[in-house]
């Protein structure tokens, strides 16, 4: 994967390979955060690409959200079918066109239980109370805890892609290998959401899930699932299991915050 310095001051141009899979993936996200740890600034020239697979558009993704002076360039036929077909756009530079509707019919979409929040419960049925007059006095610089969340999958790219997207977010990151590792890290640590991948070694997510929702600590966690699959038999398997929303791989940074501040406001 080469690397060359743009003469007209726009950073890098790095070359992206003609297959961007797995292996290619982890070479790009290494090059990636060299380059952006030297300037901010950065274009991934995609005219040689032929093949791209999930592992590559989350590292573009990630890549794209972290800074809004990265962009990518001379895209080929397949860089952008490939986008296409997971209705995600790889667009980073205001003046180009919208990201493609993910409403179409067919799109998988996030899978969100239709059951309110106990904090939306309680302002729901919370009777309106005057405020006190607060006193003038000293100001204490009391900030509100960072919020802790829990990523499980057995994919080091889509971890080092979950953790890219929720630390820029503003969220502490733990991270698990698979779904033993997830549940014995919990015993030790407490988090305000999950985040599960399905098919891991040792313990899949639904074993992680029905493990969590038997323990009073986490009955009510938010907890959600990233998965490739995304038929309606699976996601109904993981919603009986206790599952609070279901995502599709590869998954919209964006869009994943904010299904994590929905779940967790």
């Amino acid at each position: 994967m080469s690397t060359s310095k743009d003469a007209e001051n726009v950073g890098p141009t790095i070359m992206l390979p003609p297959v961007l899979d797995l292996a290619a993936a982890d070479t790009l996200l290494v090059t990636l955060r060299q380059s952006l740890a030297a300037d901010p600034s950065c274009r991934l020239d995609a005219s040689n690409v032929e093949k791209l697979m999930l592992p590559g558009m989350q590292v573009i993704l990630a890549a794209i959200k972290s800074s809004g002076k990265v962009q990518v360039v001379n895209p080929s036929a397949s860089f952008c079918a490939a986008f296409d077909d997971a209705a995600l756009s790889w667009v980073g530079n205001k003046d180009a066109a919208p990201a493609p509707d993910r409403a179409r019919e067919g799109d998988p979409q996030p899978d969100l239980n239709e059951v309110p929040t106990q904090s939306q419960t309680a302002q729901d049925e919370a009777p309106v109370q005057s405020q006190p007059t607060q006193e003038c006095g000293p100001q204490t610089d009391e900030r509100p805890a960072v919020k802790r969340i829990l990523t499980i999958d057995d994919s080091k790219t889509m971890r080092d892609m979950l953790r890219f997207t929720l630390v820029d977010a503003g969220y502490e990151v733990l991270q698990a290998v698979d779904g033993q590792d997830g549940l014995d890290l919990l015993r030790k640590e407490r988090v305000d959401v999950v985040i599960t991948d399905i098919n891991m070694p040792k313990l899949d997510g639904y074993g992680v899930i029905r493990h969590l929702r038997a323990d009073a600590g986490y009955d009510d966690t938010p907890i959600l699932v990233l998965s490739t699959e995304g038929d309606q038999k699976t996601r109904d398997i993981g919603r009986d299991a206790g599952a609070t929303g279901w995502l599709v791989k590869p998954f919209d940074p964006d869009q994943l915050v904010e299904i994590v501040r929905q779940v967790s406001p």
